[in-house]
């Protein structure tokens, strides 16, 4: 009875298999759909240029130092802080230098109380000639007179002169106390931004000790060195891209502006100064990067918003013939504006997936949005 049940569960198994082998094969799954826009690849005269990487800066920068020695009794600004040009911006202990102005007022004061007194003597000597000599006409007075009253009117406008010449000393020494005083302030040179701040209240200040850095404010400028071999494609007021490390999505364009004539002996590089526009995201002391157009060649371009980066490396959505999109890593060269070079992975003509984001496209079926 057993072996009876066996056959027939056997047979019904048997049965069963036949009819589900019978039919036409299973069709695979239809992938999934998703909407999108598409872009394509294209082969175009793209320029060939030379990248040179610099620093960049503001037009004007000084860093600021004391002309005198002294203290330091206050500092008025910190760093990021916006000075006009004269401003006061620290203050040394200027007690020996007011004591030198005085010491100059009150020698400029003497001496030209001493003129003075000279001077009346030198009037009194002057109108005593003036009667001498019209007594002398009338032959009232003898010629050893005359000549005593001629010498004592000459000494006493010797003695205004040399005594204006002293007057004149002294107010030079007085103008230079007053100089060495100014010096105990620091001011800014131009309007600008502090961007370094070396010292504090109490630190003694020398001659050449930098205390404080500022910068102009305005646009800032890329210095960069250019090869000799390089240098005949740069020309003043031409246009060249600029790229900044620390700010990728900005498309900057500079404008040469100054060339400097003679190279470094050392590197055989010129300094050229290329001017930036107004961005928020750049700041002095940023690298830079300035690309210098040598000439043009055939190359693959593809829009930069269909390429995305995965860890660290580059790919994109490459839509097949049938409309599935595949991932696919490219290597990629340089940039133009608003499109890329495609050194491998992508050929000319083909379509990718434009601004995937964080979407995963692979393997689905894309609908064409417009």
């Amino acid at each position: 009875m057993k072996l009876l049940v066996s056959s027939c569960v056997l047979a019904a198994m048997s049965a069963l298999f036949a009819g589900c082998n019978s039919g036409q094969p299973a069709s695979s799954a239809t992938p999934e759909s998703m909407q999108a826009r598409v872009v394509q690849s294209s082969q175009q005269l793209a320029p060939v240029s030379i990248r040179s990487t610099g620093t960049i800066h503001a037009h004007e920068s000084a860093v600021l130092s004391a002309q005198v020695m002294g203290h330091v009794q206050q500092v008025l600004v910190h760093e990021g802080d916006i000075v006009k040009a004269g401003q006061t911006l620290a203050i040394l202990d200027d007690a020996s230098m007011r004591a030198s102005v005085a010491q100059a007022e009150a020698a400029v004061k003497a001496a030209e109380n001493q003129q003075a007194a000279a001077q009346t003597q030198a009037d009194l000597a002057k109108s005593t000639l003036g009667r001498y000599a019209q007594l002398q006409a009338q032959k009232s007075v003898s010629p050893q007179e005359m000549d005593e009253v001629t010498r004592r009117a000459q000494a006493a406008s010797a003695q205004v002169q040399a005594l204006h010449a002293q007057a004149q000393a002294a107010q030079a020494q007085e103008d230079s106390a007053r100089t060495m005083l100014s010096y105990t302030r620091i001011r800014a040179p131009f309007s600008g931004v502090v961007t370094a701040r070396m010292v504090d209240p109490g630190a003694l200040a020398s001659p050449g000790v930098p205390l404080l850095q500022v910068d102009s404010a305005g646009p800032l400028e890329l210095q960069t060195t250019v090869d000799e071999s390089v240098i005949a494609n740069v020309r003043k007021g031409m246009t060249l891209p600029v790229s900044v490390d620390a700010a990728p999505g900005a498309s900057i364009n500079g404008t040469v502006t100054e060339i400097v004539p003679a190279a470094d002996p050392a590197s055989h590089s010129f300094l050229v100064k290329i001017t930036l526009p107004h961005a928020p995201q750049i700041r002095a002391g940023m690298y830079a990067t300035a690309a210098i157009p040598t000439g043009s060649h055939q190359a693959i371009l593809v829009p930069r918003s269909a390429i995305l980066l995965r860890g660290s490396l580059n790919c994109a959505y490459v839509v097949d013939a049938s409309g599935v999109a595949q991932l696919r890593y490219v290597t990629l060269g340089p940039v133009h504006d608003a499109m890329v070079e495609v050194l491998s992975g992508i050929s000319a003509g083909e379509k990718l997936v434009d601004d995937p984001g964080d979407r995963d496209f692979a393997g689905k079926r894309i609908e064409v949005q417009p």
